[in-house]
């Protein structure tokens, strides 16, 4: 039987070529799947997803900022994702969740990463580790968010 705790939501692709950014955002879901679903500490949930296979190849100070940057501003944006959302933030799939806390967290605070950047990633993340229209969802909800939050970015985009 399995610890609970210990399991993760499984890559749909293991043989897709990731980029070490790209991984981190993989082990930083995984990890707030974990908080959301048994509210581990965040140290624990760290220390357990550095011996994951494969950690060695993900940007580990990439993962680090979004995982503890998600999980210290969780309600804050989910305060931000509201209005933008059809439901309750807990009726959400925790894998959706996950993924809407990861790109919402991307979008304020890693600004050197282009809004259509962040979007697509959570969406493929939703893809691979989500049910099978969770991306379409995340994707609605981070463009309007990245209209609320990077809007000179997005229009910048639209006009081009």
């Amino acid at each position: 039987m399995t610890n609970k705790s210990q399991e993760h939501p499984k890559h749909a692709n293991p043989s897709k070529s990731r980029t070490p950014r790209h991984r981190a955002r993989e082990f930083a879901l995984q990890g707030l799947y974990q908080w959301l679903l048994n509210n581990e500490d965040v140290y624990a949930i760290q220390a357990n997803i550095r011996e994951a296979h494969g950690f060695d190849k993900a940007d580990a100070e990439h993962f680090n900022s979004v995982l503890y940057g998600a999980i210290k501003d969780a309600e804050a944006l989910r305060a931000e994702l509201a209005p933008l959302i059809d439901r309750k933030i807990n009726e959400l799939s925790p894998v959706e969740h996950a993924a809407l806390l990861i790109g919402a967290f991307e979008m304020q605070n890693h600004l050197e990463i282009p809004y259509k950047v962040v979007i697509n990633e959570a969406v493929e993340l939703t893809k691979s580790f989500g049910g099978t229209d969770g991306h379409k969802y995340v994707n609605g909800v981070l463009d309007k968010f990245a209209a609320k939050v990077r809007a000179t970015e997005v229009n910048a985009g639209r006009r081009s």
